[in-house]
């Protein structure tokens, strides 16, 4: 469907405005004041509207005219910023690059990368996504995001994927201080644990089977979005499980949470980062390097 409204009649209507003058916006866009004046007429013949007064001294913007110029502005930056990006992808940068981490990991760990790559001044919006357990893979497998940091080795779906190990993460088995488990006889046993709820983080795979670690068959269980909130809700004593423990240490030493030992200790996993094969994206690659060899994450792993 054709429409009377152009980028450069919104263009023209801008300069006017800002200019103050038909003549003034005839210098700013390099074109003779008849062909500013030939567009506006036929912006208003085609819209049937009237959009500047003429019976003043000086055109002056009616209500429409305001309305149409407030409105297509939006649509001017709309059009700056798709040109931009344009360019960008032509000279290799992505528009957007969405980072997926998972919950075991805090958010945290990502920021100094992203604030050195901001830093650089490529204007590349970047996303950060929160995923759990084998949400991770699925999340780089439907391309819901272009990087994930902090993938298990465990559920690795089949697929052309370059991974790199970025460490291990420790666990324990963590309880609240009022407790009933707190003041139990060490080490744990099934039957000891299995009477209380399991604090869970809700797995946010779509497609990849779920996956799920520590919880034993007859235990029922209270289910969290996150990490985070399945601490809280062990802070709080109404769940017990195992933690990851470098997102801890804090709470252990402050004792609002007990560190108790257990018949079968749970044993540390393996986190990668790990992206498409074929994906060669500047943004990406530029965090792929820096984030595979990133001191943060290393030294929060180590913690």
């Amino acid at each position: 469907m054709h429409t009377a409204i152009t980028i450069d009649a919104l263009r023209v209507l801008d300069a006017i405005d800002r200019k103050g003058s038909f003549a003034g916006a005839a210098g700013e866009l390099f074109r003779v004041p008849s062909a500013i004046s030939y567009t506006v007429q036929k912006l208003e013949e085609d819209l049937n509207v009237v959009l500047f007064d003429r019976s003043g001294h000086r055109a002056v913007l009616t209500p429409a005219g305001r309305y149409l110029l407030k409105e297509g502005r939006t649509l001017l930056d709309a059009a700056e910023n798709l040109a931009h990006s344009t360019r960008q992808v032509a000279q290799g940068w992505e528009p957007r690059l969405r980072i997926g981490f998972n919950s075991l990991l805090p958010a945290e760990c990502l920021f100094p990368a992203i604030k050195d790559f901001f830093a650089l001044g490529v204007p590349v919006d970047v996303q950060i996504i929160e995923e759990v357990f084998a949400g991770a893979w699925d999340a780089l497998q439907s391309r819901r995001v272009d990087l994930i940091i902090g993938a298990d080795d465990i559920s690795k779906p089949s697929g052309n994927f370059t991974s790199h190990v970025l460490g291990n993460i420790t666990f324990t088995f963590a309880v609240a201080p009022g407790h009933p488990l707190a003041s139990a006889k060490e080490p744990l046993t099934e039957e000891d644990i299995s009477g209380f709820p399991a604090a869970v983080a809700a797995d946010t795979s779509r497609a990849l089977p779920a996956g799920h670690a520590g919880i034993f068959r007859r235990q029922r269980t209270l289910t969290a979005a996150n990490i985070d909130h399945k601490i809280s809700i062990q802070k709080a004593g109404l769940g017990v499980g195992w933690l990851p423990k470098p997102r801890i240490q804090e709470l252990l030493a402050s004792g609002q949470l007990i560190e108790k030992q257990v018949c079968e200790p749970r044993q540390p996993a393996t986190l990668l980062a790990a992206r498409h094969t074929d994906d060669k994206g500047k943004a990406l690659t530029w965090f792929w390097q820096r984030l595979t060899k990133d001191p943060a994450i290393a030294n929060w792993l180590n913690n």
